[in-house]
């Protein structure tokens, strides 16, 4: 996979070389992933957004493949770091 090959070997070493907290990591790759998904999802709300809340006009229908596929690279990413 090329997410893996060239993105993901090595990104812990490089954020523990960094000093960045691994569980501090995976808590903002899970909270980037849950807003990815509530937005292809159209299941985004103002008291989950706060001030940043933006009401998009989308068309309705059945993403379930999207989110699985958009969830799929954020669990990669938080593997290559965990």
């Amino acid at each position: 996979m090329i997410l893996t090959d060239r993105c993901l070997n090595g990104l812990k070493e490089t954020y523990a070389a960094l000093g960045v907290p691994t569980g501090n990591t995976v808590r903002a790759v899970e909270i980037m992933k849950a807003c990815a998904v509530a937005h292809i999802s159209n299941t985004n709300t103002e008291a989950q957004a706060g001030s940043k809340y933006k009401k998009i006009d989308v068309t309705e229908g059945d993403c379930a493949s999207l989110v699985a596929e958009c969830s799929g690279y954020f669990d990669a990413v938080v593997a290559a770091i965990s």
